[in-house]
């Protein structure tokens, strides 16, 4: 349980449960293959049972820690901050992003969309979840669709979500890591018949690097 005054901060996005940070190259989407500081907020309410960093999810593992450390931290490594989860969306994101941008560093974020859209982005990587979908005015600002490919339904639910966000959203598929055997030659059938779609893998998890 968290005293007062440490709960009005992280109330306030002053403060957040980080999970880890580190500088690494982005394994992901439109900017994979760059280097980029990632800094992984914990706590997450969507619970994809496939996923990576299932110990991120529960906040109150992960101290909170003040912003002007993070901030402070980030801006030694790299001009290109991504913030991720968890789902960084349950806190407010409009303080660590402006001591961000302030500090003249671009940020992205990777979230489901599942809560309310908050802090000022350069990029936004959106990655809906069918258990928790997400909310409707992060359509339109999204500008990247990532799909988790896990099995042929994944097809159906890729469509519905791309006909919701904005013509520029560049639209991706990628293969569950564990089922990506099975499903990639598929993903690579699908987007030559729908080509609007373009191919991501975990390419750092190739290059074995975090």
């Amino acid at each position: 349980m968290l005293d007062k005054e440490t709960q009005k901060a992280v109330d306030k996005g002053e403060m957040l449960p980080l999970m880890e940070a580190f500088y690494t190259i982005q394994g992901e989407g439109y900017y994979k293959g760059s280097a980029a500081y990632f800094i992984r907020v914990g706590g997450c309410d969507v619970g994809c049972h496939w996923c990576d960093v299932k110990e991120s999810w529960d906040a109150e593992k992960h101290p909170p820690t003040h912003i002007d450390t993070i901030v402070n931290e980030a801006v030694k490594y790299s001009d290109t901050i991504v913030i991720t989860g968890g789902e960084p969306l349950m806190w407010n994101m409009f303080p660590l992003t402006q001591k961000l941008k302030d500090s003249g560093v671009k940020t992205h974020i990777e979230t489901s969309g599942s809560h309310t859209l908050t802090g000022v982005w350069d990029w936004i990587c959106l990655s809906p979840k069918k258990m928790k979908l997400p909310t409707p005015e992060i359509f339109g600002e999204a500008n990247e669709l990532k799909i988790i490919v896990y099995n042929n339904h994944d097809f159906i639910f890729a469509e519905e979500m791309a006909s919701k966000v904005s013509e520029k959203c560049i639209l991706y598929l990628q293969p569950e890591w564990s089922r990506r055997e099975k499903v990639i030659p598929e993903i690579v059938d699908f987007v030559m018949k729908n080509p609007k779609w373009k191919v991501s893998l975990q390419t750092h998890k190739y290059l074995n690097i975090p």
